[in-house]
């Protein structure tokens, strides 16, 4: 269950980047495939047609998995409620701080903690319920290194916060 909820919080956190980077996929397999006409000589080795078509092959793949992965949240975020969904584009997306959310919806702080916690909740039992736990999404975007790092800095960060509670409950208990 953590798992899977860390997996929500790195998808919302690189939804934002999904396009910008299947763009520049686009480029990279306009660029080499404009320049694998001129294979000569020791660029022979290098640049033959397998090892062209298969670099080709495996950015567009890539390139599936991003858009895939973009409609996986877009279609996540439409079964949560409205106001859920909101707070989470809100947070996520728009990459608005949680004080201007509360000023926004003439909320306090404390409320706009728990809404954001019962949304990205929400999002993780939607995604349960389609099939993707972390092991699929761990399995599904195995080769996008960038959001596997965003995952480990969101795990790590997890991991420090459940620390200082942690020691919160034992300073409070003495």
């Amino acid at each position: 269950m953590k798992n899977d909820l860390i997996w929500t919080k790195t998808l919302l956190t690189v939804y934002r980047y999904l396009e910008r980077i299947s763009g520049a996929i686009d480029k990279i397999i306009m660029q080499s495939a404009l320049n694998s006409s001129n294979i000569v000589g020791q660029n022979y080795f290098y640049n033959n047609v397998y090892s062209i078509s298969q670099k080709l092959i495996d950015l567009s793949e890539r390139k599936v998995t991003l858009i895939n992965l973009k409609v996986l949240i877009e279609e996540t975020l439409a079964d949560i409620d409205e106001k859920s969904a909101k707070i989470l584009i809100e947070k996520y997306f728009d990459g608005i701080k949680s004080k201007e959310i509360a000023e926004r919806n003439s909320i306090s702080m404390r409320t706009v903690f728990r809404k954001i916690i019962n949304a990205e909740n929400g999002f993780c039992c939607r995604l349960r319920l389609k099939g993707y736990n972390g092991t699929k999404l761990e399995n599904m975007l195995k080769n996008e290194g960038w959001i596997n790092n965003v995952f480990l800095r969101l795990s790590e960060k997890d991991d420090e916060f459940e620390l200082s509670n942690s020691y919160l409950a034992k300073a409070v208990s003495m």
